[in-house]
């Protein structure tokens, strides 16, 4: 086998351990920690292309966290490289469920517990903002983008639209406009 591909291998598993070991909140509270540990530290892939990279692992069926680290995995390293890093960022959820499991039981009564819950969800929610605000910067860039954003946001909080139908929709108007856009360009002569 490659040395130079189970040298990468091994990196991606520590870097996904190391973000599931400390990200709490799932997926959606992972994405800074993957775009900072692939895109900015060890420069895998290019930060237009963790975009893209996010946007279909949101759409396939699956939790973001494994998803990423699979595809992820796989553009680095291949088969063995999408092995790696899945299993890097699963393997520290399940010991640490293992760990509470044994000792919860005995515990969940306690008020300080379930405080401490509550200041984790209040993180998690500041990391959620964290995100957004990151990704609308590198995906938002112009009016049509911003009015298609807000009619999603509006079409799944206030009036509780199913996820897929809005992505489905939000992907057929964004290839129209693209096209539309495409045609008009093309059409007007050059100067």
């Amino acid at each position: 086998m490659d040395t130079k591909l189970l040298k990468k291998s091994l990196k991606l598993f520590t870097v996904f351990f190391r973000i599931g070991m400390f990200t709490f909140g799932g997926g959606y509270a992972m994405i800074p920690y993957i775009e900072h540990e692939i895109v900015e530290k060890n420069k895998w892939i290019e930060s237009e292309d963790i975009i893209d990279i996010f946007a279909v692992v949101q759409s396939l069926p699956g939790v973001i966290a494994v998803n990423s680290s699979t595809f992820v995995g796989y553009r680095v390293a291949g088969l063995l490289g999408a092995f790696a890093a899945t299993l890097g960022v699963i393997l520290p959820s399940y010991i640490i469920i293992a760990i509470i499991a044994l000792f919860f039981y005995n515990f969940r009564n306690y008020p300080f517990v379930n405080e401490a819950f509550y200041g984790i969800q209040a993180g998690v929610a500041a990391l959620m903002c964290n995100v957004v605000y990151k990704l609308s910067k590198s995906s938002i860039k112009n009016g049509f983008a911003i009015v298609l954003a807000l009619s999603a946001f509006l079409a799944l909080t206030i009036f509780g639209a199913p996820a897929i139908g809005v992505l489905l929709i939000a992907g057929v108007l964004g290839l129209a406009a693209s096209t539309l856009y495409n045609v008009k360009n093309k059409e007007e002569p050059t100067k």
